[in-house]
């Protein structure tokens, strides 16, 4: 039986700092802030698998404001959401096994290897990637509607496939559905593994399907919340979901997502792109620091009692810097954008 952690006033308070800056970042980039919350929760002593379910507990709910809101701007695909969304919901439960199994294998310290590993290698990858992307995009001076279709989209627009081809009217693109169905499976594994589908799902519609930046941010909240609900029940017949912190961060980041959603009206895309890089880089540096005591408490590394101690502090004064930055960039891209629009 999975033991949770005791909760303090301190920790519930920055639970709730946490829920509302991750959904802040989910409403604004749609990646559902996991790779603020899942850190978040382990930087208290959360176990991984623990932090992982419990975040994917708290996100459908959160994520169906999210995408409820930004349809009414018009930027969520309904259509290419609920494609990508049924290979997303096979990966999830898959994913969730794995996670699971790797706990009963390795105990706490495995999973929370596994799950770090993981956020390491996938934020430096996509956060470096998307980092170029916005910094291309901003040189170049393009906005939205003039953002410029990767070679691989234009490549995959071009490959016909009779019987499969789907036309997405928000997402402004036309591919065989072939090529959506993989990445919807990609992202709900990834999702089950660190509760971070987006990393795949967001950059996957823009530089595969072509997808406008804010489409495709808008339209991942809609596969977020299937994912959700499937892995919420995978994972609590496991016995791993803290209902306790998951309504915490649940609370916090509802009142987040709003205000993060209002936010991409007011700023150009290369922004959402700006956040979503430098908090990812932020995060994987925190998630690096802690390897070695993880590794340690394996005996794979011989790691002494105050290294340890120090590495975790320093993860966790990276984590809430993390929190900050997001926080300061969001709120201020919108401050300017809309004095800009005044």
């Amino acid at each position: 039986m999975t033991e949770f952690i005791a909760l303090g006033a301190d920790s519930v308070a920055f639970l709730l700092i946490v829920g509302f800056i991750g959904g802040l970042v989910s409403g604004f980039i749609g990646s559902g802030g996991a790779f603020v919350l899942t850190p978040g929760m382990m930087s208290l002593g959360v176990p991984g698998v623990v932090a992982v379910a419990s975040n994917i507990c708290h996100k459908f709910p959160k994520a169906l404001v999210g995408a409820y809101k930004r349809h009414k701007y018009g930027q969520v695909d309904i259509k290419l959401g609920l494609v990508m969304a049924a290979t997303a919901a096979v990966g999830m439960w898959w994913g969730a096994g794995v996670q699971q199994s790797v706990r009963e294998s390795f105990g706490e310290a495995g999973s929370n290897l596994y799950v770090s590993v993981a956020f390491v290698v996938v934020l430096a990858i996509v956060g470096g990637f998307v980092l170029r992307d916005a910094i291309r995009i901003y040189r170049a001076g393009t906005t939205e509607h003039e953002e410029e279709v990767s070679r691989l989209a234009r490549w995959v627009r071009s490959v016909e496939i009779p019987g499969t081809m789907m036309t997405f009217r928000v997402a402004k693109t036309r591919v065989s559905f072939l090529f959506v169905l993989p990445l919807g499976f990609a992202t709900g594994l990834l999702a089950s593994t660190i509760a971070v589908g987006g990393f795949v799902g967001v950059p996957g519609m823009m530089y595969v399907l072509g997808a406008p930046g804010l489409v495709a941010s808008a339209t991942e909240l809609v596969i977020a919340f299937v994912m959700g609900l499937g892995g919420t029940v995978k994972y609590a017949l496991g016995g791993y979901v803290d209902v306790r912190l998951a309504m915490l961060i649940l609370l916090g980041s509802l009142f987040g997502v709003q205000l993060g959603a209002i936010g991409t009206t007011f700023v150009k895309p290369y922004m959402i792109k700006v956040v979503m890089a430098t908090i990812m880089l932020i995060v994987a540096v925190s998630r690096a620091l802690v390897i070695p005591v993880y590794l340690g408490q394996l005996k794979v590394l011989a790691i002494s009692a105050a290294l340890a101690a120090f590495l975790k502090q320093v993860s966790f004064v990276m984590m809430v810097l993390a929190l900050a930055v997001g926080a300061i960039i969001i709120i201020g891209a919108m401050i300017r954008g809309h004095r800009a629009q005044a």
